[in-house]
C-alpha cells in the first residue's frame, strides 16, 4: 500500500493526505478498511488493480477524491457529489452546528437553504432538529443530487428542495424562522489562483462577480425580510476577510444582535444575526 501512497505524494499530495485518501479509495473500492488492518486481512487482488488505477486517476488528472469515490463525508454521513454540486467542507459543519443550535434554542420549525448544492445543509438541519427544511438552488442537476442524499437520509418531508434563483420561486407569503446560506464567495477575479482540485467544482457554487465576494449576501440580505417570520435568523458562512464587509450590510438592512463564530484556524467562518 506504500507504493500507492506514493503514487499520490510523487504527484504533489501532501503526505498526511496521500494517506487519508489512500484509505478512502481502499474503503470504497476495496470494501477494506481499519478492522481488516488490525486483523492482518490481505486486500483482494483484482480490487487492489482498480485502487491503483484510481490513485493514478487522481495524480494525473487531480480530480477530488471525493469526485472519484462520488461520495463525500460531512458530519458523519456519505453524500453523493459529482462535477454539478460542492464537495461539502469541514468549515461547513461550523455552520450547520450553529444553525441547529439556534434551531433548538429557540424551538423554530421553518428553515430555507439557499444555494443548497448536495443538501448536505438542509438535510443536516432536519435530521437534527424538528425543522422542516427547503433547499433553493438554480441548478437542476444540483437539486436532483440533493434530493438523492435526503432519499438517503430518509428525510422525506423533512428536507424538500426546489428549483429558484435565490428568492425568485418563494412565494410571498410564505415564511421561514431562519436563512442560511453558503453562497459563492470567491471574488471571480481570483479564479486563475485557485487550486487544481477545486476547478471540478462547478463554478456557479464558487464564484462571486464582485471583488470582495460578497454579492451574493447582499442580494439575499436585501430581500430576507420580506421572507422571515419576526425575530427570525439569518446565518451565512463567510469568506476570509469577509466578515467585515457582511456585517455592515446585515447592519445596513436593518439586522440586529450580530454574532461571528471563528473556524479552527481562527477565522471569521460563520456571521448571524436576527430580523
Amino acid at each position: 500500500m506504500r507504493d500507492i501512497v506514493k503514487i499520490l505524494t510523487d504527484s504533489g499530495i501532501e503526505p498526511n493526505e496521500a494517506e487519508i485518501e489512500v484509505k478512502m479509495l481502499l474503503e470504497h473500492f476495496a470494501q477494506y478498511g481499519v478492522k481488516d488492518i488490525l486483523l492482518g486481512n490481505k486486500p483482494d487482488t483484482e480490487k487492489m488493480k482498480t485502487v491503483r488505477e484510481k490513485a493514478v486517476q487522481r495524480a494525473k488528472t487531480r480530480m477530488p477524491i471525493q469526485h472519484i469515490t462520488g461520495f463525500a463525508d460531512f458530519m458523519g454521513e456519505k453524500f453523493i457529489v459529482n462535477p454539478s454540486v460542492l464537495i461539502p467542507r469541514d468549515e461547513t459543519e461550523i455552520l450547520v452546528r450553529k444553525a441547529v443550535d439556534i434551531i433548538k434554542e429557540n424551538n423554530l420549525k421553518t428553515a430555507l437553504d439557499i444555494g443548497t448544492g448536495s443538501g448536505c445543509i438542509a438535510c443536516m438541519i432536519a435530521k437534527h432538529t424538528e425543522c422542516r427544511v427547503i433547499g433553493l438552488d438554480i441548478s437542476k442537476e444540483a437539486l436532483n443530487t440533493a434530493l438523492d442524499n435526503a432519499s438517503r437520509l430518509n428525510l422525506f418531508n423533512k428536507a424538500i428542495f426546489r428549483k429558484s434563483d435565490i428568492f425568485s420561486n418563494v412565494k410571498d407569503d410564505e415564511k421561514f424562522d431562519i436563512i442560511v446560506s453558503n453562497p459563492p464567495y470567491i471574488p471571480a477575479a481570483l479564479k486563475n489562483d485557485i487550486q487544481k482540485e477545486v476547478r471540478f467544482e462547478p463554478d456557479i457554487a464558487l464564484y462571486a462577480s464582485d471583488e470582495k465576494g460578497i454579492e451574493f449576501y447582499k442580494k439575499i440580505t436585501e430581500n430576507a425580510h420580506k421572507f422571515l417570520n419576526k425575530n427570525g435568523y439569518i446565518i451565512f458562512e463567510l469568506g476570509q476577510n469577509q466578515s467585515k464587509f457582511v456585517a455592515e450590510i446585515l447592519n445596513s438592512c436593518g439586522f440586529k444582535d450580530l454574532s461571528i463564530t471563528k473556524d479552527l484556524a481562527g477565522i471569521d467562518r460563520v456571521i448571524c444575526a436576527r430580523a
